[in-house]
């Protein structure tokens, strides 16, 4: 990459067409992209829990998955992360162990953040790999997506009676 400074917000652009795409999927709108040192996108998942039946298939692991494929390498050194939600406690383990250099998310999660709303995992320096940690990129219209879900969600358990 040269000089100038990453195009975060290009890139939350990317994971927030992601978020969209789950969220036509009736899934959690989560989205992220990955993107190596020089700044090409080499992975882009979004939240399969409910497709795939499996609790791990947050948007997170199924990037890190296509990164270290593409990469040949489960060390993803010097890459960074992008995500529409700040990353849950497992998400964040996983990007401990695969040295994701940078973590960029959108908007803040109260409940499961590890990035600093919840807890710290990611930085805190207890672990022997520390990323850099940017929160807030393009936090509103990451939150909306999120909102735009859970409404909806209410609104069907509301009409279902419940």
């Amino acid at each position: 990459m040269t000089d100038a400074a990453p195009p975060f917000e290009a890139w939350m652009d990317l994971a927030l067409a992601e978020a969209e795409a789950a969220l036509a999927h009736d899934e959690v709108p989560v989205g992220c992209v990955i993107a190596d040192g020089s700044g090409a996108i080499v992975a882009r998942a979004h939240d399969a829990r409910q497709a795939a039946a499996d609790p791990l298939a947050h948007a997170e692991l199924l990037a890190l998955r296509q990164a270290a494929a593409a990469q040949g390498d489960w060390r993803l050194d010097g890459m960074t992360l992008v995500v529409t939600l700040e990353p849950c406690p497992m998400c964040a383990g996983s990007i401990l162990m695969a040295r994701i250099a940078r973590v960029v998310f959108g908007a803040r999660s109260p409940k499961w953040g590890a990035a600093g709303s919840r807890a710290d995992w990611l930085g805190s320096g207890v672990f022997p790999h520390r990323p850099e940690v940017i929160g807030g990129i393009r936090e509103a219209p990451c939150g909306e997506v999120l909102s735009r879900y859970f409404r909806r969600l209410r609104k069907s358990a509301d009409e279902m009676g419940g």
